[in-house]
């Protein structure tokens, strides 16, 4: 076969194969279209503010997201790592006397007033609003804390999570996140890295404090196999659409998109679980 037929023959099969080809788009455009799978919607499990557990004893009343002290709901023993979620309002001049800690890492929220830390390892502060105090108790710590005015409450809430490692040398550490840090947007307060001057914890969460005014909507996402806790310090929501007062809380262990939007204002925690 001269170069002739050669170039013949090679022309003949490039019409047969681009014929074949538009052959088989055409097929294939006459399949009909299967539409894109929509996505499921988080499956959220509310816990009203009027489920938890209480206590009163005079200088402070607490209210209990899970077991703690005398209050046992076995249906309730923490989410995840996150094991106490406590609502605590202090009388003037009352606290609670130094005493112990061993692996946990706890977190303190100060909504209103103030609070004094004390403990054995020389750390000592005054927390206000707008000021979060970490403190890993690792392999031992004592401490106290104290309402010190003699004329205002203490609104807080103290969260307790569970190290990812034990035994490790106790500390401390107190971060302010300015307002502006926390309004109409997500703002991490504490993580594993510390990322973003947040405090640095040892365990596997990010807790996010949110400040939510009205027509701000705010969406999260979760990631793939993590779990989601939100907290409603103070205000009203929705979250996709459920709504959420004072105290209420919700949680998910699906992924998906969350849509935080303020009735007319409203402070939040988030917590990001492993």
């Amino acid at each position: 076969m001269n170069r002739r037929d050669l170039l013949k023959a090679g022309a003949a099969a490039a019409a047969a194969g681009s014929l074949a080809g538009a052959d088989a788009l055409a097929k294939e455009k006459a399949k009909p279209s299967v539409p894109a799978k929509p996505q499921k919607a988080p499956r959220l499990v509310v816990r009203r503010s009027h489920e938890r557990g209480r206590a009163d004893h005079g200088w402070l009343k607490a209210k209990f997201s899970f077991s703690f002290s005398r209050y046992h709901d076995p249906r309730h023993m923490g989410f995840r790592g996150l094991r106490v979620l406590n609502e605590d309002r202090i009388a003037p001049g009352g606290g609670f006397p130094m005493h112990p800690h061993k692996d946990m890492e706890i977190i303190t929220y100060v909504l209103d007033g103030a609070l004094q830390h004390k403990d054995n390892v020389g750390n000592g502060s005054v927390i206000v609003p707008g000021e979060v105090q970490r403190m890993s108790a690792g392999r031992g710590i004592y401490h106290s804390e104290f309402n010190p005015s003699k004329t205002k409450g203490t609104h807080l809430i103290q969260i307790w999570i569970l190290p990812s490692k034990r035994g490790i040398k106790p500390s401390w550490s107190q971060t302010k996140f300015p307002l502006k840090e926390r309004q109409d947007g997500l703002r991490v307060i504490a993580s594993p890295s510390g990322a973003y001057g947040s405090l640095k914890i040892t365990a596997n969460a990010n807790v996010y404090a949110s400040v939510l005014r009205k027509d701000k909507p705010v969406t999260y996402e979760i990631p793939n196999r993590r779990h989601t806790w939100i907290q409603v310090a103070r205000g009203s929501l929705t979250v996709n659409g459920v709504a959420l007062n004072q105290g209420d809380a919700l949680r998910t262990s699906d992924p998906g998109s969350l849509e935080l939007k303020a009735a007319d204002s409203a402070e939040i925690l988030l917590f990001d679980l492993a």
